[in-house]
């Protein structure tokens, strides 16, 4: 259902750097790129991520309440990816832990203030 999720940022090299590093832990990588935008993704027909600048040329700001889940599929790599996201910049907005008998997430921030959360469900 989904097919992409676009980030903004104010900073794409900065920002692709981040996501680069990050979505590597996950199997993803940039498959295309243009002035302004950098996709990811973990293969074909899989949804993606998008980072990039805004179009009206505006300042990037975060949604508050709004928030992109990764599927991680194990509380191991749950682990790891916040540990990577806090390595890289990003900032703690609830350690990985158990939240309800079928949810284990892990919740950050990038380094333009998007949230994030890597989970795994079961």
């Amino acid at each position: 259902m989904i097919g992409y999720v676009t980030l903004g940022t104010n900073d794409l090299a900065r920002a692709e750097k981040f996501y680069d590093a990050l979505l590597a832990e996950l199997g993803a990588k940039r498959v295309m790129a243009n002035d302004r935008m950098r996709f990811y993704g973990a293969g074909p027909g899989q949804p993606m991520i998008a980072i990039c600048t805004p179009a009206d040329q505006n300042k990037a700001t975060f949604g508050n309440g709004t928030m992109v889940a990764l599927s991680a599929g194990s509380k191991e790599a749950v682990d790891r990816i916040y540990e990577k996201a806090l390595e890289l910049g990003g900032t703690d907005e609830g350690p990985p832990g158990q939240r309800n008998p079928r949810f284990y997430g892990g919740y950050f921030r990038d380094l333009d203030g998007n949230k994030l959360v890597a989970f795994v469900m079961g």
